[in-house]
C-alpha cells in the first residue's frame, strides 16, 4: 500500500451561524439554531511539492461555502414531507402538515438535501468542497475527504468518501 498523509483544518472562522429544523413524516422540532464549526480532513499522497494540499485552499473554498449558509435558513429542498414554494416575489412558503413558515427568499439556504441534519450538512459540504477542487485542478493527490460539522461542542457529524476519478 502506498504511503497516505493527511491534513486536518478546523480554523475559528470555518463557521456559520444558521436556523432549521428537523422534519419527518409525524415529527417536526421547533425551529431553531446553532453555532456550526466545520473541518476539513484530506487524505492523500504527497505532490511534488511535498503538500497533499495547500491549507490554503482548503481554508478559501471552505470558508466561501460556509459564508453560503451563514446567517441563512436552511430548507431541505428534496423533504419527503415539506411542501416548499415560491409564494410570491421574494418570498418562500414552507408548509408541515398544519405548520406554515414564510421567510424572505434572501434569508433561506435552499440546500438539495433531505433534511437539514448535521449528518447531511457535512455531506453536502463534502459535495460542494469537492466540486470546488475538482474544478481547480486540486485533486490529483487527494484519495479521501472527511468533512465534519459540530452543532455545539463536543457533538459533530462526519461524513467521508473517497474521491472519485473520471
Amino acid at each position: 500500500m502506498a504511503e497516505r498523509f493527511s491534513i486536518h483544518v478546523a480554523k475559528e472562522n470555518l463557521k456559520f451561524s444558521a436556523a432549521h429544523f428537523i422534519a419527518y413524516p409525524g415529527f417536526r422540532e421547533p425551529l431553531h439554531g446553532h453555532n456550526y464549526q466545520v473541518g476539513v480532513k484530506v487524505e492523500g499522497r504527497l505532490a511534488h511539492t511535498g503538500y497533499v494540499l495547500d491549507f490554503g485552499l482548503i481554508k478559501k473554498l471552505t470558508k466561501e461555502i460556509v459564508d453560503r449558509l451563514d446567517e441563512r435558513t436552511i430548507i431541505p429542498a428534496k423533504s419527503d414531507c415539506l411542501a416548499i414554494e415560491i409564494a410570491e416575489p421574494g418570498r418562500v412558503r414552507v408548509r408541515y402538515e398544519l405548520d406554515e413558515f414564510m421567510f424572505p427568499a434572501g434569508d433561506v439556504a435552499m440546500l438539495p438535501i433531505v433534511h437539514s441534519s448535521a449528518e447531511e450538512l457535512a455531506r453536502y459540504i463534502w459535495s460542494e468542497l469537492a466540486s470546488a477542487l475538482r474544478s481547480r485542478g486540486a485533486l490529483a493527490e487527494v484519495i479521501a475527504m472527511e468533512v465534519s460539522v459540530a452543532e455545539g461542542p463536543g457533538q459533530a457529524a462526519h461524513f467521508a468518501d473517497e474521491i472519485r476519478r473520471g
